[in-house]
């Protein structure tokens, strides 16, 4: 399974914020949205990943304080990617060593989407399920003469 499974399921709607902006508009953004991540987008191009992990380091760092941080002090300037390509197994790989929950999907220099580490758990489980289905019925559906044959 790869990334872009992931993708066609999850649709394309992004949320991006430009890095010169407020830091408390963002959380904003995250929280009317009901979403942990923002890519951080500059002239088109992808420069950073904030998540609420950052935006609480921030706010603590400042004395509970949000102030008028900007956005790039708080994200994390060298976010993990991958492209549609890449394997599920991979992504499990990489989110688990940068304990990473987000992940921009670039093809190119061109933002494809962003997956969670929810929806890899989520696609796996679902494969893993689907699977159990189909041998479970394969199981089922064995023919009794067969049941007595060698081999």
């Amino acid at each position: 399974m790869k990334v872009l499974d992931i993708l066609r399921v999850k649709g394309n709607t992004l949320y991006t914020v430009q890095p010169d902006e407020p830091l408390a508009k963002a959380a904003q953004i995250m929280a009317e949205k009901d979403i942990g991540s923002l890519v951080v987008m500059e002239h088109g191009d992808l420069v950073g990943m904030l998540t609420f992990r950052e935006v609480i380091v921030c706010i603590v760092k400042n004395g509970g304080e949000i102030g008028g941080t900007l956005v790039r002090t708080a994200m994390d300037d060298h976010p993990l990617t991958c492209t549609s390509e890449t394997e599920l197994d991979e992504v499990r790989r990489m989110m688990l060593d940068r304990h990473a929950r987000y992940m921009p999907v670039m093809n190119q220099k061109m933002l494809m989407g962003v997956i969670s580490f929810y929806d890899v758990a989520k696609a796996v489980v679902d494969s893993q399920n689907f699977e159990n289905k189909m041998l479970k019925a394969y199981i089922r559906d064995w023919p009794a003469e067969e049941e007595g044959k060698d081999g």
